[in-house]
C-alpha cells in the first residue's frame, strides 16, 4: 500500500518534470547526437540547408555527389551541432550550484526559462548566429534539467523501485524522440503541406510545447525532503516525506536523511573531496560510463538507418519510416528497462546488451562491406531486411541498457556530500565526448565507410569486458548503504575505502574538525 502511494504521488508530481528534457532531447537525440545531422532532421529540409548551409545544399542537389557515406560530411555543419555541447559544459557547473543552493525545483524552472528563450531564437532565426544562440540556450536548458531531475528522482523514490522511476525520465525522452522525428518527417514529406520555406521554422518552433510543459512541471512539483533538510526546512521536509511514502512512521528514514544532509553541509569543497581516494571508485565508473556510452556506435546506427529503409523499398518515405520504427523500438525497449532494471539488475542488462550490440554491428558491417559501395548499392531486398532487423536489434539493446543506465548508475552511486559535484563531472564528461563524436562522426563515416561499424563494435567489446570485472551491482541497495554493501565488497574498489586512509578525513572537510567531532 505504501509503495503504491509513493508511486502514485511520484506519478502526479514528478511526472510532469520528467517531460522537461523530452522536447529538446527529441530534437537533439538526448545524450547521443543531434539527429538534425541525420536524414529526417531539419537538415533534410532544402530551405533550411539553402539558408544556413548552402555548400551542403548544393552537394545534396548534385546527383554525382550523392554518396552513400559522404553527403553530409561538412565541418561547418558538424561544428553547428557540436558547439552547443561545449556550451553545455559551462552550464553544467552553474547547474551544480543552483541545485545545491536554490533546490531542485528552482533549477527546473531555470531550465524552463532557457528552453523558452532558446525556442524563440531558433524559430525566428534569420542568421546562423541566431540559430546557434538558440541551440546553446536549449543545451543549457538540458544541462540544468539533467542536473536536477536524476537527483530529484533518486531522492524521492523508494529503494526497491528507484531504478524504474529513474528510467521513466528516459522513457519520456524516448517518447519525445519518436514524436519529434515523426512530426519533422511528416513536415518534410508534405503530409502537412507548408509552402514558402516555413517547414523548418515550424519544426524548431514546436519545441515550444515541451518548453511549456517544462515550466508547468517545475511549477507543479515541490522540493524533495533531502533538499528541504539541507536548507534547514526540517518540518516541511518531514511532511513531504510522509506524503510521498504514504504513511506517518517515517522517523527512522527522516533521521538518516537529516544526518546525511548534515554531513553534506559540512563539506565546503565538494569537487576537491570528489578527487579523494575513497571517492575514486564512483568517479572512475561515472566517467567511464559516459565515455563508453558515446562509443557504443548508436550514432552510426541512427545515421544509416534511413539509407537502409530506402534500400528495402520505402523510397522517399524512408526517413519517415525509419524515425517511426526505430523510435517505436526505442520506446518499447525503454519500457522493458523500467520493468527489469530492479529485478535482473543494472550489470546484467549492460552485459547482455554488450553481446547484442557487438553481434548486430559486426553483421551490419559484413553485409554493407560486401554489398554497398560509395556511389552504388547492390544490397538487395533480402539483405536490406536483414540489416534493418539488425538495426532494430541494436537500438533495442541500447535503449534498455546504455541509454538509461549510463545516467542511472552515476545518480545512485555518489554519496550525498559529493553528489552534486559528481553529477556535474558526469554530465561534463558526457558532453565532452558527445562533442568529440559530433564533430568527428560524419567525417569518420565518410572515410571509414562500413568500417565504422567495426570500429564501434570493437569498443563495445572493450566496454563489456570493463563492465564484467569492474561494475558492481547496485539494485535494491539504499544510497546511504552503498559504500558498505557495494564498494567495500568489491574485489578492487575496496582497496580505496580503507578507513585508515587519509582521504576519509578530507571527505568531511578538514577545515571544520570541531563540527565533525559532534
Amino acid at each position: 500500500m505504501s509503495s503504491f502511494a509513493s508511486f502514485q504521488w511520484h506519478s502526479q508530481c514528478a511526472g510532469p518534470s520528467c517531460v522537461i528534457q523530452t522536447g529538446d532531447d527529441g530534437l537533439t537525440l538526448g545524450p547521443v547526437l543531434d539527429p538534425a545531422l541525420f536524414p529526417g532532421g531539419v537538415t533534410s529540409m532544402p530551405h533550411f540547408l539553402e539558408k544556413f548551409f548552402p555548400v551542403v545544399y548544393r552537394r545534396t542537389q548534385q546527383r554525382s555527389l550523392d554518396s552513400n557515406y559522404c553527403k553530409y560530411d561538412n565541418q561547418g555543419l558538424q561544428l553547428f551541432t557540436s558547439s552547443m555541447y561545449l556550451a553545455g559544459l559551462t552550464a553544467t557547473f552553474f547547474a551544480s550550484y543552483t541545485t545545491r543552493k536554490l533546490g531542485r525545483r528552482l533549477t527546473m524552472l531555470v531550465a524552463g526559462l532557457f528552453f523558452v528563450v532558446g525556442v524563440a531564437f531558433n524559430a525566428a532565426a534569420e542568421s546562423l548566429a541566431m540559430l546557434i544562440v538558440g541551440r546553446i540556450l536549449l543545451r543549457c536548458s538540458v544541462r540544468f534539467a539533467n542536473q536536477a531531475v536524476p537527483l530529484f528522482l533518486s531522492e524521492i523514490a523508494p529503494t526497491r523501485i528507484r531504478g524504474g522511476l529513474n528510467i521513466l525520465f528516459q522513457l519520456n525522452v524516448a517518447i519525445g524522440i519518436l514524436f519529434a522525428n515523426l512530426i519533422v518527417s511528416l513536415i518534410i514529406f508534405e503530409v502537412i503541406r507548408i509552402k514558402g520555406g516555413w517547414e523548418w521554422k515550424l519544426s524548431l518552433g514546436l519545441a515550444g510545447i515541451p518548453a511549456a510543459l517544462l515550466t508547468l512541471g517545475g511549477l507543479m512539483v515541490g522540493d524533495t525532503p533531502n533538499c528541504l533538510s539541507e536548507r534547514g526546512h526540517l518540518k516541511k521536509g518531514k511532511a513531504v516525506l510522509k506524503k510521498i511514502r504514504g504513511f506517518d512512521d517515517v522517523e527512522p528514514e527522516f533521521l538518516e536523511l537529516v544526518e546525511a544532509s548534515r554531513v553534506a553541509k559540512e563539506v565546503k569543497h565538494p569537487f576537491r573531496n570528489l578527487l579523494t581516494r575513497r571517492n575514486r571508485p564512483q568517479l572512475v565508473l561515472a566517467v567511464s560510463l559516459q565515455i563508453f556510452q558515446q562509443f557504443t556506435g548508436i550514432n552510426a546506427i541512427m545515421f544509416y538507418a534511413p539509407v537502409l529503409f530506402n534500400t528495402v523499398g520505402f523510397g522517399a518515405d524512408a526517413p519517415l519510416y525509419s524515425a517511426v520504427i526505430t523510435g517505436a523500438v526505442n520506446v518499447i525497449s525503454t519500457c522493458v528497462s523500467i520493468c527489469s532494471v530492479d529485478k535482473v539488475g543494472r550489470r546484467m542488462l549492460l552485459l547482455e546488451a554488450g553481446v547484442q550490440m557487438f553481434l548486430s554491428q559486426v553483421a551490419i558491417a559484413i553485409v554493407l562491406g560486401i554489398k554497398v559501395k560509395d556511389h552504388s548499392s547492390d544490397l538487395g531486398h533480402g539483405f536490406a531486411i536483414f540489416v534493418v532487423v539488425m538495426v532494430c536489434t541494436f537500438v533495442s539493446s541500447f535503449a534498455w541498457s546504455w541509454g538509461p543506465l549510463g545516467w542511472l548508475i552515476p545518480s545512485e552511486t555518489f554519496p550525498l556530500e559529493t553528489w552534486s559535484a559528481g553529477q556535474s563531472v558526469t554530465v561534463c564528461v558526457n558532453l565532452l565526448f558527445t562533442f568529440v563524436i559530433a564533430q568527428a562522426f560524419l567525417s569518420m563515416l565518410c572515410h571509414f565507410k562500413y568500417g565504422i561499424f567495426l570500429f564501434f563494435s570493437g569498443w563495445v567489446a572493450i566496454v563489456s569486458v570493463f563492465m564484467l570485472f569492474l561494475l558492481p551491482e547496485t539494485k535494491n541497495i539504499p544510497i546511504e548503504e552503498m559504500t558498505e554493501r557495494v564498494w567495500k565488497q568489491h574485489w578492487l574498489w575496496k582497496r580505496f575505502l580503507d578507513d585508515d586512509d587519509d582521504g576519509i578525513k578530507s571527505a568531511y572537510n578538514s577545515e571544520t574538525p570541531s563540527k565533525i567531532s559532534h
